[in-house]
């Protein structure tokens, strides 16, 4: 295989060309290394990178983790109300010893007599005891509300879930967002110094024949400098934001190339009111509903602890029995039989608990009114953050649309500005100052859509409607 078959070989699978030089006897040979081997990198697709932030997000696997233990939660509150069985079985080494006096006996054929006594002993005996016993709850007031905190803290664990995953989707495209920003502000500053190297180029040749001071050589210079500066500064911020991202997804850093969004229409122009969304949000926002969970059990914990609540009744079967067998005093060998067992009600009533479940009656209400406060605290707060993002959107929108004016006119400028420094009516200060508005204009505009961006998706998490589906149509509004 010849070098340049492996070169059409390596560009059909995206690689890179490094440099490639023309020669005629080998048709294409290489003058340094001729192909990069790692493929190309690809535009990263928004969706795409969050359906790998599921599998590696490391705060959304603690998520994960903390969730498998709802179900648990709801298996136990279910058991509280089925019948409970135990055995209790013992061996030891004991002792007994009765005696009873003024008695009554009687027997077939043996008459009957009175005062008789009787005694049995049984000195270093064999004890063994085998009870077996099942209770079904039948009132328990204090178990009721348990099953209910119970069932609540499962509820909780599925809110902490669904709010990871939303928080953790808002954090996927920040990150991604982010990116993109960065990329686009090197993207403009590379721009900005290959114009400024052919400005200070040009500056010089002027100066060599005497058609510019030089003070435009200097000024080209001085602006060189300052931009390169500002390139390593964003490179740096590159880097680092493009990490960021790669440990979020697990995706190789080299491969990660995020989009910018190109147009802005379909998520500007929100038709619901902002009392809509706070409806919305007061709703089905998780860490309200959270709240509200954290309100019940606190409530609940109050139940269980009050005076009506200590009284149970339950149905019981028990069946026991009790054995000793040793030597005693009246024969050669001794032997006790006990054998009992029962099926009734039993009823539980606590007289005197030395305050005890009164201080917890009284430590749960404060917790409850702690969690009723912390309540009202978090409606305020998230209907403030639903107000920011809304005014966000849409301020947002017209900063993008005044951006784009700005843009254009900048655009403008700098092409006018370009002609009158050529024509000799602009000097070369005056050009570099266009180029930098036109510049910052750009990378204004591209930070602008993207915060508009980023305030839709805020909105929908603050309403508890973050979901794929929201972020699909994100997606769409990035560039191709």
């Amino acid at each position: 295989m010849t070098i340049k078959d492996i070169a059409v070989r390596a560009l059909s699978t995206g690689a890179k060309p490094i440099f490639l030089l023309k020669s005629s006897r080998w048709g294409w040979a290489p003058l340094a290394v001729a192909m990069a081997l790692a493929p190309a990198a690809h535009a990263t697709d928004l969706i795409e990178a969050w359906q790998a932030a599921w599998q590696h997000d490391r705060e959304l696997a603690v998520a994960r983790a903390a969730h498998g233990a709802a179900q648990p939660q709801r298996d136990q509150a279910v058991a509280l109300w089925r019948p409970g069985v135990s055995m209790t079985a013992s061996a030891g080494v004991a002792s007994s010893d009765t005696e009873m006096r003024g008695a009554h006996f009687s027997a077939p054929g043996m008459g009957q007599s009175n005062d008789v006594g009787f005694s049995t002993s049984v000195h270093g005996g064999t004890a063994t005891r085998i009870a077996l016993q099942a209770s079904q709850p039948l009132y328990n007031p204090e178990r009721r509300a348990q099953q209910q905190q119970l069932q609540r803290q499962a509820d909780m664990g599925d809110w902490q879930w669904q709010a990871a995953q939303q928080a953790a989707m808002l954090r996927t495209a920040q990150r991604y967002l982010d990116l993109a920003v960065a990329q686009e502000q090197l993207r403009v500053l590379n721009g900005q110094l290959d114009a400024v190297q052919k400005a200070a180029t040009e500056a010089q040749e002027r100066f060599d024949i005497g058609a510019a001071p030089i003070t435009a050589v200097h000024e080209a210079r001085a602006q060189r400098a300052t931009l390169e500066a500002q390139r390593l500064a964003a490179q740096a911020d590159l880097d680092i934001k493009r990490r960021q991202l790669a440990d979020a997804t697990g995706l190789p850093e080299s491969g990660l190339d995020a989009r910018l969004p190109a147009t802005t229409q379909a998520l500007s122009r929100d038709p619901q009111a902002l009392s809509v969304w706070q409806e919305q949000a007061d709703a089905g926002n998780p860490g309200i509903r959270l709240q509200q969970l954290a309100a019940e059990v606190a409530r609940l914990d109050a139940d269980r602890y009050r005076a009506a609540a200590s009284a149970r009744v339950e149905l019981v079967a028990q069946a026991a029995q009790n054995r000793l067998s040793g030597s005693g005093d009246f024969g050669g060998g001794a032997r006790n039989k006990d054998t009992n067992a029962m099926l009734g009600v039993q009823l539980t009533v606590p007289l005197y608990t030395g305050g005890y479940r009164t201080a917890k009656e009284e430590e749960s209400l404060a917790r409850w009114n702690q969690a009723q406060a912390q309540l009202d605290a978090t409606r305020e707060q998230v209907a403030r953050q639903v107000h920011a993002a809304w005014l966000g959107l849409q301020a947002g929108a017209q900063r993008v649309q005044a951006l784009q004016e700005a843009l254009a006119a900048a655009q403008l400028r700098r092409d006018a500005t370009h002609t009158g420094y050529e024509v000799g009516h602009r000097t070369l200060l005056d050009m570099l100052h266009a180029d930098n508005d036109s510049a910052s204009t750009r990378l204004a505009l591209a930070q602008a859509r993207s915060a508009l961006l980023l305030h839709r998706l805020q909105l929908a998490q603050l309403a508890g409607q973050l979901d794929e589906t929201v972020l699909r149509q994100a997606g769409q509004a990035l560039a191709p």
